[in-house]
């Protein structure tokens, strides 16, 4: 695969689609690859037309990771008081890189999770890079905002056994994804499974999940940034997320100008394949507002 050049990293990409399409860029989220969504979601998104670019987050995946920075102190992160070897900007600006990479002037932003936070800064602070933003299962950074389930904190943050126990870990990575998933969409346990197996394969760096959530922290509230936004915006949210609640797609919607929400009932915080088509069809509705 092709490797952009950004400050102080590299980053592994690729791309889906004819080169003639519209340019999508998609933004994954804390620590997943560019795998993280099967081909089927790139594919329908290049069947509506899109040219969909898609990379590894720096610290994941084939992209350069940081082992020398070391596990971040979360503590004194959320106390302002901590040194972090990049910020939530920097990975914005690794989108910008990607773009220059490929060749793409401008390009509508599709992120994920964190990856919804890194597209929202994308668009609020590289306007002229941005056709339009779907900002999916995220949130402003508003403090006042419900907080995730403790199931969800627990999915979230309790640590993995080594991999090299294989079945140990597959059976707590994979009760963590249902622990998150969409109740009306279930996982197939052994599809899964697989694809856990394929993910720790291609890259297995719990330290780069750190630094990267260490940089979602330190970003706090977005608000004022989010104001600035004139791409045409979408808010796609699952109704049954129980890591980041609804309630933050509301917030989302409402800080951004002409906002459009669309909260999906069933969904939890992940893109089940039985959504793809749904969701891709949104985007391009979007892609379609006059700019």
């Amino acid at each position: 695969m092709p490797r952009a050049a950004a400050e102080g990293c590299a980053l592994e990409y690729d791309t889906v689609g004819p080169d003639s399409g519209e340019p999508l860029v998609v933004v994954q989220g804390l620590g997943d690859q560019l795998t993280k969504w099967d081909d089927g979601f790139p594919q329908a998104l290049a069947a509506r037309g899109f040219f969909v670019i898609r990379f590894d987050n720096r610290d994941a995946g084939l992209s350069t990771h940081f082992p020398d920075a070391g596990i971040p102190d979360l503590g004194a992160v959320s106390a302002g008081s901590a040194e972090l070897p990049y910020c939530l900007e920097d990975m914005a600006a690794d989108v910008v890189a990607v773009l220059d990479a490929v060749g793409v002037d401008r390009a509508h932003l599709v992120g994920a999770s964190m990856g919804g936070m890194i597209a929202q800064l994308v668009a609020a602070d590289h306007p002229h890079r941005t056709r339009s933003l779907t900002s999916i299962m995220s949130s402003t950074g508003n403090p006042a905002l419900p907080p995730p389930t403790p199931e969800a904190i627990t999915a979230l943050t309790a640590p993995a056994p080594d991999p090299s126990n294989e079945e140990v870990y597959l059976n707590h990575v994979a009760a963590a994804a249902q622990a998150l998933g969409s109740p009306a969409y279930p996982y197939d346990e052994a599809e899964l499974r697989a694809t856990i197996l394929s993910t720790v394969h291609r890259d297995h760096d719990p330290a780069g999940l750190q630094r990267q959530l260490a940089a979602l922290l330190a970003n706090g509230d977005r608000r004022a940034k989010l104001r600035r936004i004139t791409a045409p915006t979408l808010v796609i949210h699952g109704a049954d997320d129980p890591l980041i609640p609804p309630a933050a797609a509301e917030d989302t919607a409402s800080t951004i100008p002409g906002a459009e929400l669309l909260v999906i009932p069933g969904m939890g915080h992940n893109l089940p394949r039985e959504l793809y088509d749904r969701v891709a069809d949104a985007i391009a509705r979007l892609a379609a507002t006059p700019a």
